[in-house]
């Protein structure tokens, strides 16, 4: 699964890093290694920090390129880039060329039932580690189970709470 993501972002960062004079020729595969690394940062700091609520926002919203996945990525990809020694303007400038761009069509990928490139339980299980401290199965029962805590006859999952605010 990463491996498709980092062949995603070279398939993606063409023009923008292969192709700019910005970006020396010799530090174009360290620059998308970045983006790659940026990403699956982003996604291991949502999970580590509980914003289960943005990672899911971010693969079931209608803006994945403006989500908080996209923005702290972007931001940890300038970071890197300016590290590499490149301008930091010219940093900010890529990264916001690829960064939303590649959050979206990772998004589309993953969404994409003719597409088993990307599936999100894999990539969530990817980015969040051996350790054993998140399971996957774990949040995917907490979106689709139905339980009745409160014996009233009303199911409680998590999905039913967030219809009842719509």
């Amino acid at each position: 699964m990463l491996e498709n993501l980092n062949e995603l972002v070279k398939e993606s960062t063409k023009e923008t890093i292969v192709n700019n004079s910005a970006v020396p020729n010799e530090q174009n595969d360290a620059a998308i290694s970045a983006a790659s690394g940026s990403i699956v940062d982003a996604l291991k700091q949502q999970l580590s920090s509980g914003n289960i609520g943005n990672l899911l926002e971010t693969f079931k919203g209608g803006n994945p390129e403006g989500s908080a996945v996209a923005q702290n990525a972007a931001s940890g990809f300038t970071d890197k880039l300016a590290g590499m020694g490149i301008n930091m303007d010219t940093a900010k400038s890529i990264a916001a060329a690829v960064i939303p761009s590649i959050i979206g069509k990772l998004v589309n990928k993953t969404n994409d039932p003719n597409d088993n490139s990307f599936n999100i339980q894999d990539l969530i299980s990817k980015v969040s580690g051996q350790d054993g401290k998140f399971d996957v199965s774990d949040v995917t029962r907490m979106f689709t189970e139905k339980t009745d805590v409160n014996n009233d006859g009303k199911d409680d999952g998590i999905m039913d709470k967030i219809k009842g605010l719509f």
